[in-house]
């Protein structure tokens, strides 16, 4: 198995060297990020901040907490990109991330169908080309980060 990607951009965040979009927004347990590689604008991650493979694997307090950032990261996208709904999305499958993580995905209400439910991954691992930037990705987190500060 690879090393855990995810640890390393948790890491980089602890030692204070992370760009704003992928350190929007830190708890006691769970690291709120952009994801560096969509082309949807306000794609976020809730990252454990310790390493584990399953959901299982939550304390009790990481659990308390996760479940109320989702609700707070989901009203902050609704407010600051409009979405009607957000989608929370979490397998910890990926060879160089096997580390639990939650998408939470802004659906558009104009979203085309075909880029609804489980298609919305055709906006995940695109081509560079294709990603946001980092300075949408800023944007987007700053705006976040302040939603959530309040």
């Amino acid at each position: 198995m690879n090393a855990c990607h995810t640890c390393t951009l948790t890491a980089r965040r602890d030692a204070g060297a992370a760009p704003l979009w992928d350190n929007i927004y830190r708890t006691d347990h769970w690291d709120v990020v952009h994801s560096f590689n969509t082309s949807l604008p306000g794609w976020l991650v809730l990252v454990a901040r310790r390493h584990m493979a399953a959901i299982a694997e939550l304390t009790a307090a990481e659990a308390a907490e996760v479940g109320d950032l989702q609700r707070r990261v989901s009203q902050a996208l609704h407010a600051v990109t409009g979405c009607a709904k957000t989608y929370i999305i979490q397998f910890a499958e990926h060879p160089d991330h096997p580390h639990v993580h939650f998408h939470i995905v802004p659906r558009m209400a104009n979203q085309p169908a075909e880029r609804r439910s489980v298609n919305i991954f055709s906006c995940l691992g695109v081509a560079e080309t294709e990603r946001l930037g980092e300075d949408e990705m800023n944007s987007v987190g700053a705006q976040i980060r302040e939603f959530l500060q309040d």
